[in-house]
């Protein structure tokens, strides 16, 4: 836990820095959704969340990304210490020098969040938003939950807002080549203007931040609760959202996403856990090939 609050640290202080982009040299990160240990068996234990997680964890330290990004519901009763003690045992695994950034999803502070879930939430994983950076590159984390369910956090979404903003003119002015954003609940499974559910950001306030992200060059929002992989677009925004560590559903298997990090364009692809890489290729894959990362 602690080594994962320093990442975190850090990557707030880069963020709030006045460090000047450069352009980015090709790397990759790993994005993993969805541990929530204890949905296999309904909270009676989490064995099968511990063997796929183990196993991502050994994965990323065996392909060595330049971060993680854990995109929410970490564990699947909110506050429950058996199985947060669980998820940052294994996640303690991680080399040192791989930063992990964890992201808040609905199973650790609610479906409809209050201000004591998210301290709870923060007290055990650090911050519910935070900005982290990478040379050109300039990761930002949201709390979509208070963003899908704001009736008791009213004062939270409003000052999350204002930071958002704040954040993304940052980047600008710094001239980054890419501000990706990173939450549990997807924007949008298939359009940007479909019917409000239960995996989605309700169009009342989706219209209003998809319209700041193009604005602001948004091009990548990044997410998972659906427990499957679903990629959809808005004009050149890809909204990606990928299936779970732990328990899929859909049809879908568990598994992991590796994105490339290029200079002009970023690329990805969803491993399940029976076909994972030996290695992540960055060399330039040939024009015309579909953005994915190459497996060796």
């Amino acid at each position: 836990m602690a080594r994962t609050a320093w990442c975190l640290g850090i990557g707030v202080l880069l963020c709030g820095s006045s460090i000047p982009a450069r352009a980015v040299e090709p790397f990759f990160f790993v994005q993993l959704s969805d541990p929530q240990f204890g949905m296999f068996t309904d909270n009676k234990d989490f064995a099968q969340e511990t063997a796929n997680f183990e196993f991502a964890v050994a994965t990323v330290n065996r392909l060595r990304p330049a971060f993680v990004v854990i995109t929410g519901d970490l564990v699947n009763k909110p506050g429950d210490a058996a199985q947060i003690a669980e998820f940052h045992r294994i996640a303690a695994k991680v080399d040192a020098t791989i930063p992990v950034y964890n992201v808040v999803g609905n199973h650790d502070i609610e479906n409809v969040p209050t201000p004591a879930t998210i301290a709870a939430y923060t007290n055990q994983f650090g911050p519910d938003h935070y900005a982290f950076r990478r040379a050109g590159f300039v990761g930002i984390v949201l709390n979509s939950i208070v963003i899908h369910a704001p009736q008791q956090t009213t004062n939270q979404l409003a000052e999350q807002e204002r930071w958002l903003r704040s954040e993304l003119e940052r980047a600008r002015d710094n001239g980054a080549q890419h501000i990706v954003i990173f939450q549990h609940h997807p924007w949008f499974l298939k359009t940007a203007d479909e019917p409000d559910q239960y995996f989605n950001i309700p169009r009342e306030r989706r219209a209003a931040h998809l319209a700041l992200f193009r604005e602001s060059g948004v091009k990548f929002l990044f997410s998972g609760h659906y427990h499957r992989n679903a990629v959809a677009r808005d004009g050149d925004m890809e909204a990606v959202t990928t299936g779970p560590v732990g328990m899929p559903q859909g049809g879908d298997k568990s598994g992991l996403r590796v994105v490339i990090v290029r200079d002009d364009r970023i690329e990805h692809r969803y491993y399940h856990f029976g076909e994972m890489p030996n290695r992540i290729d960055l060399r330039a894959a040939p024009t015309g090939r579909a953005a994915s990362a190459p497996v060796q």
